[in-house]
């Protein structure tokens, strides 16, 4: 097919939604029951109207009175309250937040005047575990006492190789209490991948599980644990959880210790939870690592509280006793964000296992029986059980349910329809937006206003958030770089292993200096919310016109027939051209018909310029372990490029399809 004649005035026009009017709306009295409202009524006097828009300009206007706000109505423990809430307020980076506070994450997380019960934990076999709240605290007492007694001191590191259990829970917890800082690997990462992470952070005590299941599978870490454990100097103990008593196969790994042993000698100890600065480092999360070694991002104790308590009481509106859930694993932030909501009073479901196992709707019976209220996945899932025809709300009953939140990539406007059709026709569907680097959202739900079809709600109270165009100026329409302009209390303390901080700013300050670029290319809609059109670092360019690949996404993967794709741009006869990927669901194959049609229907929904110049099918396509499609390994593969961490990819071998293709010689 010959390409399509270049032209930088080629206008792009993209379907970003198919309707004016909102797909879903809250009454006004539910709307009028929302901590989103009682707040805005509270601080009305401050406001220059009597609405969300409102709001949010006097929170970004005035951000130390905003942040105080926040942290009196969240009504965060401390030991000793803040001198000053902002210092160089006008630095980014540079900018302290609570200066002279003292508190302690845990004891935030734990706080006695909740009485729900703390946690849910479940896996794909139907293994239930429910702890309340003072089973929480004592158990995250007496291993708090076994790391002391192992040596853990405030700013120590203690890392876990678990699956999402209460026992990476307890952990978090025990580490949170003394200072400790947390960081975490889900166990299906290779030996190198681990260490690529915790050699860099050299943790003094490893929390790790013995086994784990997927799929129907059980998977032994043992032999995993034997390679790892010697390579990370440095390390005082090795604490193996799993079923039985110590035996002979930790004999073979240095100075190990069973879960269970442990917690039994320090029963009954004291839960004393340390107070420590606001900015007290208290995780450290882990970029993909696909281009090189992972930045390790060290996030503060209170940014990190304060910001999931605003996000969770106001943009989610969860209350005591709700049951709140997220599909997720140990090594995506959702985990962090998850246990935050035990501030709020809620009750955690922790789910360990396949999504999809035994069938579609597994999580959705699983919602139904724990009376799930808010429910987080990711837009790949949902757009899954789509195509393998699941109907949640026909099989499921979901009276409690009250939010879905979609994360991950950009939730596509068909999603919007399948969730209204197929899950529940009224609820909050909050597509929602951040990522690692700031362990929350730049853009996410509200409960007091309308959804509209491919959209985010609203920028996030406090974030300054604007849309930026080439030259880095704020632009109010169309797409650009995603940026924000001014400080915020989660912002991370900086990178481990940069004491001069050149690394961090280098990442995110050097494009527009003094604002954060997240690298997310995306566009403010006229009715205040954000869409996401896919990382900026994988914009195509054909002809020297910018295509975000959620755009071809969003229409590709309305296909029956194709279960995902990846778009990127090679370099081709002096120019850039679009080639895609697709995966074929089973029993169907990539042929002309298909193709032909796929190219008419961007044409069509988008533009000519969308229109791939080839069309290729592949087996798999590589994602990252946290499930993401890793578009930068499938472009350096096309280019021949060595990818620079492959341990980074959850399926590696799959980039071979991508290599040295003749399809792409002409």
């Amino acid at each position: 097919m010959p390409r399509e004649p270049c032209t930088h005035e080629t206008e792009i026009k993209v379907t970003t939604t198919d309707r004016t009017d909102p797909i879903w709306r809250p009454s006004e009295a539910r709307a009028a029951a929302t901590q989103m409202r009682a707040f805005l009524d509270r601080h009305r006097p401050r406001l220059d109207g009597d609405d969300y828009a409102a709001l949010y300009r006097w929170s970004v206007a005035e951000p130390g009175a905003f942040w105080q706000a926040m942290s009196d109505f969240a009504g965060l423990r401390y030991v000793a309250k803040a001198e000053r809430v902002l210092i160089d307020g006008d630095a980014m980076p540079g900018a302290r937040w609570f200066e002279g506070a003292l508190l302690n994450f845990a004891d935030n997380l734990l706080r006695p005047e909740h009485d729900a019960p703390a946690l849910i934990a479940t896996d794909e076999t139907g293994r239930r575990r429910a702890m309340s709240r003072a089973e929480l605290r004592a158990e995250a007492a007496a291993l708090a006492q076994a790391f002391g007694a192992l040596g853990v001191e405030p700013g120590d590191r203690v890392a876990a190789l678990m699956p999402n259990g209460a026992e990476t829970v307890v952990a978090m917890l025990a580490a949170a209490s003394l200072g400790a800082t947390f960081t975490t690997c889900s166990p299906d990462f290779g030996v190198r991948g681990v260490l690529d992470r915790f050699g860099q952070t050299a943790p003094k005590v490893l929390v790790a599980a013995a086994e784990y299941v997927y799929a129907g599978k059980r998977i032994d870490v043992l032999p995993k644990l034997r390679e790892i454990v010697p390579q990370l100097p440095g390390l005082a103990a090795t604490v193996v959880v799993g079923d039985g008593e110590p035996g002979p196969a930790l004999t073979s790994i240095p100075n190990a210790v069973h879960w269970d042993a442990l917690l039994r000698e320090h029963a009954g100890a004291a839960f004393e939870p340390r107070p420590l600065p606001f900015s007290h480092p208290l995780y450290i999360l882990y970029s993909s690592g696909t281009t090189g070694a992972p930045k390790c991002i060290v996030h503060g104790a209170g940014g990190t509280l304060l910001q999931h308590q605003k996000e969770h009481l106001l943009h989610c509106d969860i209350r005591p006793g709700d049951v709140v859930f997220y599909f997720t694993t140990c090594s995506w932030m959702m985990w962090h964000w998850l246990v935050s909501a035990l501030a709020a009073g809620a009750t955690l479901l922790l789910y360990d296992g396949s999504p999809l196992y035994p069938e579609p709707n597994a999580l959705w019976r699983l919602a139904a029986r724990e009376s799930v209220a808010v429910f987080g996945t990711s837009a790949k899932y949902l757009q899954e059980i789509e195509k393998r025809g699941a109907a949640p709300g026909s099989e499921a009953s979901l009276d409690a349910l009250r939010a879905v939140l979609s994360t991950g990539s950009p939730l596509p406007p068909s999603s919007f329809d399948y969730v209204y059709r197929a899950i529940k026709s009224d609820l909050q569907l909050s597509s929602i937006s951040g990522g690692t680097d700031i362990v929350s959202c730049f853009a996410l739900g509200n409960p007091i206003a309308p959804v509209y079809r491919g959209e985010l709600q609203c920028r996030g109270l406090g974030m300054d958030v604007k849309v930026f165009d080439e030259s880095g100026q704020p632009i109010e329409r169309g797409k650009g770089e995603l940026v924000c302009a001014s400080p915020f209390p989660s912002m991370p303390l900086g990178f481990w292993n940069d004491a001069d901080g050149r690394k961090f700013r280098a990442a995110y300050f050097e494009r527009f200096p003094g604002v954060w670029c997240h690298g997310d290319y995306a566009e403010i809609t006229p009715h205040g919310g954000m869409i996401i059109h896919g990382r900026s670092d994988a914009v195509l360019n054909p002809g020297g016109v910018r295509i975000g690949t959620a755009e071809i996404y969003r229409i590709v993967e309305q296909f029956d027939e194709i279960a995902e794709c990846v778009a990127v741009g090679q370099r081709f006869d002096n120019d850039t051209r679009v080639v895609l990927f697709v995966r074929m669901r089973p029993g169907y194959r990539l042929d002309a018909s298909l193709a032909d049609e796929i190219r008419a229907r961007l044409r069509r929904d988008a533009s000519p310029r969308h229109v791939p110049a080839k069309i290729l099918e592949v087996a798999d396509i590589p994602r990252t372990r946290n499930g993401k499609i890793s578009e930068l390994a499938v472009r350096d593969a096309v280019h021949g490029v060595d990818i620079a961490n492959l341990e980074a990819l959850a399926n590696p071998e799959s980039l071979d399809e991508f290599r040295n293709r003749p399809e792409l010689l002409v």
